[in-house]
């Protein structure tokens, strides 16, 4: 049985990479470790946090939502 990744969550590093908040993976943890990187309002240093759908992710004066990625 093939089990396919869940859509509906991203880890934090990834989705400040993929979002285009940050230019790599690198600086992204740079961030996230300095505690630059707030989820739901919150400050978040953990870059593997898990992220669900609707999640606000702030990071230098700007705030997304968590929404699916297209592959």
């Amino acid at each position: 049985m093939n089990k396919q990744p869940d859509k509906s969550v991203i880890r934090l590093d990834d989705f400040i990479k993929r979002s285009g908040m940050v230019g790599t993976g690198g600086e992204a943890k740079m961030y996230i470790q300095a505690g630059d990187v707030t989820v739901n309002g919150s400050v978040e240093t953990r870059r593997r946090k898990q992220l669900a759908l609707g999640d606000k992710i702030g990071l230098l004066g700007e705030v997304l939502t968590v929404t699916p990625f297209e592959d």
